[in-house]
């Protein structure tokens, strides 16, 4: 799967688990915000900076969908395998797990 369709297959998963993913420039800001799942007003939403590469914004929004419950909901197959690899690193890095075996 493309990239650009990875990315809308992401941010369509997470409009189905309740999440709505907007796109804002920090740039105007003049302070150093960054992408991330936040609650307003009792609802989800994960605020992504548009001016991010389109492989940073797939890798930011599938690391939180990564962290979330996916199994009541369907998921394509090629969106599913990213977040399981995503799952199993942040597993690793917060156990302290080496990527290898030895």
């Amino acid at each position: 799967m493309k990239a650009p369709q990875l990315y809308e297959e992401l941010k369509h998963l997470a409009e189905r688990l309740g999440i709505t993913v907007v796109e804002h420039s920090f740039k105007a800001t003049g302070t150093r915000a960054r992408s991330g799942l936040c609650k307003v007003h009792g609802h989800w939403h994960y605020i992504m900076d548009k001016n991010r590469l389109l492989s940073e914004k797939i890798d930011l929004l599938s690391e939180c969908l990564a962290s979330l419950d996916t199994e009541a909901v369907f998921v394509v197959p090629a969106v599913r395998a990213l977040l399981q690899k995503k799952d199993t690193r942040r597993i690793r890095r917060k156990t302290g797990l080496s990527t290898k075996l030895t």
